[in-house]
C-alpha cells in the first residue's frame, strides 16, 4: 500500500482543493480522508506543503510512434501509400522505449491518447495508454479508442500533389463518406444475417456501436463544420482535434455538442491553416460551453510542456480550474476513460502527481509521479 499524507489535494471532483490523505491499495484509490494511520506494510509520501493532482492526460499525441530520434525509421505515424487505412492499429507501432515516455512521467503526464498522423483521410485506430511500461499490451487502457480522420492540407498534400485522390477538401469528405456508408451497409446487413465477416469493416464496429468516436484532425472553420456534418449524417461520436479556428465559431461548436481537443498552440505556424493558432482558443471554446482538452500533439511540441500549454491558456483568458480540467477530468471524459482516470476518487486508478508548487508556475517541479499505485518518478531519485 502507498499513503500520500497531508497534501493539498485537487480531486477534480470539486473545484475546492482540500488537505487530506490518500491511501492506495492494489493500484486503486482506496481511501481519501484525514489522518489515515499507516501500517508496517505502508509506504508513505509526506506531501505536506505540496499539491496533489490526478495524473495529467494528453488527449492527442503520437508518442512512441513518431519517436524522438533522427532516423527516418522511427516515424511510423503515417501509412502514406493509400488514403483510407482504417484497420491500422496504433498499438502495433508504439515503442515504449521512446525517451519521450520518461519525459512525460517526469512532467506528471500519466495517460496519453496515441494514434496515426494526419496524412490519410482515414488513418486508423487510436489507443489510450498509460505512460509507464515496457510492453504496450500492459499499458493499454482502451484500444481501439477512436478512429482517426483528417481534413485539410495534410491529406491533400500527401496525395493530391501526386495526382491522386484526395486533391481537394471535397475529395477528402467524399472518401470518408463513402467508407462510412459502406460500413453502415455492412452492419445493417449483419443484423439481417446476410453478410460474412470482413476485416476491413470490423474495425468500425465500436464506432457504429457508439463506444468510440471519430477523431477528426481539423484546423479551419470549414473543416470543423464538415467533420460535424459528416458525424451527424451517420449518427457517430466525434472529437474536434486541434480546432485551431474554433474560437471563430465557438457557439456553433457548442451547438454541435462535440468536444474540442485544442493545440498544439505552442508549435510554430508552419502551415496556412494554422495561421490563426492562439492560446486564447481553448478559453473561448470553454466559455461557450464546449468541453475542452489540451494537446501538445507530441512531437509537434514536446509532451512535457502540456502543463505549460495549460498555463499559457490561462494567461490568455482561460479559467484556471477549467485549464486543470482540460488536462485531467475533461480530457478523460473526451477520451472516454473517465470511469478509471481524470480525478482522485475512491475506486479509480491510482494515477497521481505531486508538485512542489502550482503546475502552472514555471518554477514548479514534479516531486513524485504515481501510476497504478507505483511510484514511477521521484525528484530525489
Amino acid at each position: 500500500m502507498l499513503l500520500i499524507k497531508k497534501g493539498l489535494v485537487y480531486t477534480m471532483e470539486t473545484s475546492v482543493p482540500v488537505i487530506t490523505d490518500i491511501l492506495i491499495k492494489d493500484g486503486k484509490i482506496f481511501k481519501i480522508e484525514e489522518n489515515i494511520k499507516p501500517t508496517n506494510e505502508t509506504d508513505v509520501i509526506d506531501a505536506s506543503g505540496m499539491l496533489v493532482f490526478p495524473g495529467f492526460i494528453d488527449a492527442h499525441s503520437h508518442i512512441g510512434i513518431a519517436e524522438e530520434k533522427k532516423s527516418g525509421q522511427v516515424d511510423q505515424s503515417n501509412e502514406g501509400t493509400e488514403p483510407v487505412t482504417p484497420c491500422l492499429r496504433a498499438i502495433d507501432a508504439i515503442n515504449p522505449m521512446d525517451s519521450a515516455f520518461h519525459n512525460a512521467i517526469a512532467a506528471g503526464i500519466t495517460g496519453v491518447m496515441v494514434g496515426p498522423g494526419s496524412s490519410n483521410a482515414i488513418g486508423g485506430q487510436f489507443a489510450f495508454i498509460k505512460t509507464d511500461g515496457r510492453c504496450v499490451d500492459d499499458m493499454i487502457v482502451l484500444a481501439p479508442a477512436a478512429i482517426k480522420i483528417a481534413f485539410g492540407e495534410n491529406p491533400m498534400t500527401n496525395y493530391g500533389t501526386n495526382g491522386n485522390m484526395p486533391s481537394t477538401r471535397m475529395g477528402i469528405a467524399s472518401l470518408i463518406r463513402e467508407e462510412l456508408f459502406l460500413a453502415k451497409q455492412y452492419f445493417d446487413a449483419e443484423k439481417n444475417g446476410t453478410i460474412q465477416k470482413s476485416f476491413g469493416m470490423e474495425c468500425y464496429r465500436e464506432l457504429f456501436e457508439g463506444k468510440i468516436p471519430l477523431k477528426a484532425h481539423v484546423h479551419r472553420t470549414d473543416d470543423i463544420s464538415t467533420a460535424v456534418r459528416i458525424a451527424k449524417e451517420f449518427g457517430l461520436g466525434l472529437t474536434l482535434d486541434h480546432c485551431t479556428e474554433g474560437h471563430l465559431i465557438a457557439e456553433k461548436i457548442a451547438e454541435s455538442g462535440f468536444p474540442a481537443i485544442v493545440g498544439p498552440s505552442l508549435a510554430s505556424r508552419t502551415k496556412d491553416e494554422v495561421a490563426l493558432s492562439d492560446f486564447k482558443t481553448a478559453g473561448i471554446l470553454q466559455k461557450a460551453g464546449v468541453t475542452v482538452a489540451l494537446t501538445t500533439d507530441h512531437p509537434v511540441s514536446r509532451i512535457q510542456y502540456l502543463p505549460l500549454c495549460a498555463a499559457l491558456a490561462v494567461k490568455e483568458g482561460m479559467d484556471e480550474f477549467g485549464a486543470l480540467r482540460a488536462i485531467t477530468i475533461d480530457a478523460a471524459r473526451i477520451c472516454r476513460v473517465d470511469d478509471r482516470l481524470g480525478s482522485i476518487k475512491v475506486g479509480k486508478d491510482a494515477d497521481v502527481v505531486i508538485f512542489d508548487g502550482h503546475p502552472f508556475e514555471i518554477s514548479s517541479s514534479v516531486f513524485a509521479t504515481v501510476i497504478n499505485g507505483k511510484i514511477v518518478w521521484k525528484k530525489d531519485k
